[in-house]
């Protein structure tokens, strides 16, 4: 049959990204607690195009996934090197949106319950192999400013910490997580009973933050883990009394990094 995507095109112009998303496909995490965790991931799979080549295989992504059963952090390098491969790129690119799973457990009650947080793996591989890890964990932070000038209470809201990281070392999701709690002005729970609820709350008021005290306590906890090559961290406030939402950005210079 004749392939019509190798036709060669005269435009001269080079593609970045050419792929599919949006494949949902199983994947095996590495859990801390109970060694592994299953889960389902909205997986992107992508090449760049030459400028002479019309189009590429679209069947041939999910070839390269097929035999591997649900994928695994130890499977991304070579998935990315079969596209290579497969494909004839000179650089592949996979990412794989997925939820996780970790432990919590009350402040005072001490039930546990599991709470869900939004994790992306972002991988490409050219000459070098570079990934990128990415954690959107849900906090609560109270506003210094309100409880300074009110007589009494401080307007409060939820907030989502998003940390992205670079590492020579395994860093574990759940360690992540505690580091978006440990900046927040209090962490969000999965099961609060109401002596939880009171202590939360009270801690809260006694931890008001803005957002741009939250994300530098945690690029003080970032720059401080030396198995962490770059970070970027972001806050996100959903205010309670305002019509918008506050946020703040810090990054490592990829100058600093190794």
């Amino acid at each position: 049959m004749k392939d019509v995507q190798s036709e060669k095109d005269l435009r001269r112009i080079p593609l970045k990204h050419v792929g599919i998303k949006d494949l949902r496909w199983p994947i095996e995490l590495k859990d801390r607690t109970r060694g592994t965790q299953h889960s389902v991931a909205r997986v992107t799979l992508a090449v760049d195009l030459p400028h002479d080549m019309r189009g590429t295989h679209m069947s041939r992504f999910v070839e390269c996934m097929r035999d591997l059963g649900p994928v695994g952090l130890n499977e991304i390098e070579g998935i990315l090197d079969k596209l290579k491969e497969h494909l004839q790129a000179e650089k592949a690119f996979l990412q794989l949106e997925f939820p996780y799973f970790i432990t919590k457990t009350a402040p005072v009650s001490g039930m546990t319950a599991p709470m869900d947080i939004d994790c992306v793996y972002k991988a490409e591989k050219g000459r070098d192999f570079k990934l990128t890890i990415q954690a959107v964990v849900p906090m609560q932070t109270l506003c210094p400013c309100s409880k300074e000038i009110s007589d009494y209470g401080a307007h409060n809201q939820r907030a989502w910490a998003k940390l992205e990281i670079r590492a020579h070392e395994l860093v574990w999701l759940e360690e992540l997580a505690e580091m978006a709690d440990a900046a927040a002005s209090a962490p969000v729970y999965g099961l609060l009973k109401r002596p939880d609820e009171k202590f939360v709350t009270e801690h809260a008021y006694e931890n008001p933050r803005f957002v741009e005290d939250a994300v530098r306590e945690l690029a003080l906890r970032l720059e401080a883990d030396t198995r962490i090559d770059w970070y970027r961290a972001e806050v996100e406030s959903v205010e309670s009394i305002h019509n918008h939402n506050a946020f703040a950005v810090v990054e490592k210079s990829e100058d600093k990094c190794c």
